[in-house]
């Protein structure tokens, strides 16, 4: 072998060498954009849902912490307010059982073409991001919520969109992969109002209902009845004041379906709250329930609100109330039985008041919680409530104008006032006839035509006309011609 040979194999040599090295490197780069986790299996390899003692959501508008406290979860930002558990343990569960639909290799960088772009201020471009730790602070999994994924269709209505299939997410633990999912995690928000738990006062079968005077401890007005089913009557009523059903009637059900909108501090209650309207309200119901609740206004604020809203940014104004509550009640220890009650009728009637007894007992417990905290309500919670004394009593419709001499009804939505027909008098009609005067027919002299010696001009006395006898039976009136064409 010549020189000239060894060297052309030494150059095949390394060539091959480089072409080796450079196929392993971009076997390497292959492997190592390939996604970990592959359409079919779960997001998490094992999610350490058990494990969760604290879930902090951040997105482009603020963020909200549910911490597990003495087994229960609560929400930071509203001083440990007890947190919606179903909403919670439903995003640790389906996040343990989520299953990827698409896998998608591509890197952190391109996190903004998913809907993840941290840096944005807009909501749908930021996302939202869920941090999850351990009673010690430690962080066992951190997630990523992207765009909603369409398919393509048409909404199947104005509030759902018929076209949404899932969404974008992405597990930080993964650096090389987002997924598509089919959840939409649809409760999964940074707005803290949304996390806090619905439990709140709901009156049963009310017996009794006192409002104060706007800003003062005086009553306004009560009403009240002896059973559920009774109507309510206004105490202290004069005759004419009769209850307008239309406004009275809702009270019956007062707070039964009621929602807060939020749970506020108080150093903010004192800045937004009008408190020369402040109202006090008692009701009192038929099992032994007393709920002492204050009603105060909201400040009116002509500050526009802000383009987007933040934690720090103050609130719109709104005609909303701000509500504080007291729960007390005397529950009855045994149930009363009837005279000559059969020993059968004893035993289902007491299981009854059994169970009763400890659904009121629950209830109190949970009501009673509520002390202490000052809650926002909507206007329309309380409207039915703060009404003035006039405004529940009827104005009365004016009768139609009838004959004097009947009764007058004056009609209400409540009932009917009726004045008794007033006494009329008609004064008697008296007609004066004036005296006529008749003047004689002359002859051109000075003498009356009747031959008197009275000058003319004298109005001569009447002489009476003697009276014509009667005509016998049988015969016509003299005068009178009954033959045709005789004179």
């Amino acid at each position: 072998m010549n020189k000239r040979q060894v060297i052309i194999f030494w150059l095949v040599a390394i060539t091959l060498g480089g072409a080796v090295c450079a196929l392993k490197n971009m076997r390497n780069q292959t492997s190592a954009s390939v996604t970990m986790r592959a359409p079919g299996q779960t997001l998490f390899a094992s999610f350490p849902a058990t494990d969760i003692a604290a879930v902090e959501i951040q997105g482009a508008t603020g963020n909200v912490s549910i911490v597990k406290k003495d087994g229960k979860w609560t929400v930071s930002q509203r001083d440990g307010y007890p947190a919606k558990t179903a909403y919670v343990n439903e995003f640790i569960r389906t996040l343990g059982e989520l299953k990827v639909t698409r896998a998608l290799e591509a890197g952190p960088k391109f996190a903004s073409h998913f809907g993840m772009d941290e840096s944005s201020a807009n909501p749908k471009d930021h996302g939202l991001t869920a941090i999850f730790k351990d009673a010690a602070g430690k962080e066992l999994a951190k997630i990523a919520l992207g765009k909603n994924i369409d398919n393509g269709a048409e909404p199947s209505s104005p509030m759902m969109g018929g076209g949404t299939v899932g969404r974008y997410v992405r597990n930080y633990a993964d650096p090389n992969g987002f997924y598509a999912v089919n959840e939409m995690f649809p409760s999964v928000t940074v707005e803290v109002p949304r996390w806090l738990a619905d439990d709140f006062i709901s009156p049963e079968k009310i017996k009794a209902i006192t409002l104060s005077q706007k800003g003062k401890d005086d009553p306004d007005w009560k009403l009240s009845r002896e059973t559920e089913e009774a109507e309510f009557k206004l105490e202290c009523a004069t005759p004419v004041e009769l209850l307008d059903t239309a406004v009275v009637s809702p009270l019956k059900t007062l707070f039964s379906y009621a929602r807060f909108e939020d749970v506020l501090a108080p150093d903010k209650v004192t800045q937004r709250s009008d408190t020369t309207a402040k109202r006090t309200a008692k009701i009192e119901t038929v099992e032994g329930f007393t709920y002492v609740i204050t009603i105060t206004p909201t400040k009116a604020d002509a500050t526009p609100p802000p383009t987007i809203a933040s934690p720090d940014s103050p609130p719109p104004a709104t005609d909303n109330y701000f509500l504080t509550v007291s729960v007390t009640a005397e529950l009855p220890k045994e149930r009363k039985k009837a005279d000559g009650e059969k020993p059968e009728d004893a035993k289902t009637k007491d299981d009854a008041f059994t169970e009763r007894l400890k659904t009121l007992t629950e209830k109190l417990a949970k009501e009673k919680a509520l002390a202490g905290c000052t809650f926002e309500v909507s206007k329309s919670t309380v409207d039915s409530l703060l009404k003035d004394r006039a405004q529940l009593i009827a104005k009365a419709t004016p009768p139609p104008a009838t004959d004097p001499n009947k009764a007058a009804v004056d009609k209400f939505p409540g009932g009917s006032v009726i004045t008794p027909p007033g006494q009329v008098t008609t004064p008697p009609i008296e007609v004066t006839t004036p005296p006529i005067e008749v003047t004689p027919a002359t002859d051109g002299s000075n003498k009356p035509a009747d031959g008197s010696n009275k000058p003319a001009g004298e109005p001569a006395k009447p002489v009476a006309e003697p009276a014509k006898p009667a005509p016998e039976a049988g015969k016509a009136p003299e005068g009178d011609n009954m033959e045709s064409g005789k004179e």
